[in-house]
């Protein structure tokens, strides 16, 4: 949960930071998945799906 507030003490201003960096990193993840619609097209086990998202995401990476 992020702190709310104008004038934020630096530990906070350093979480807000560090969160951002690490939302990034699974946004940036999900995004290719977002736009190919691929998990909501998915009619499979849980284990499978889980599966084909890292196969996707290696993939993606892989070509950028």
């Amino acid at each position: 949960m992020p702190f709310r507030g104008r004038r934020l003490k630096r530990w906070k201003r350093w979480h807000h930071t560090t969160h951002a960096q690490i939302r990034c990193v699974g946004e940036l993840a999900m995004a290719p998945l977002k736009g190919w619609h691929l998990l909501w097209e998915l009619r499979c086990s849980t284990n499978r799906i889980t599966n084909v998202v890292k196969a996707v995401l290696v993939l993606h990476h892989a070509s950028s």
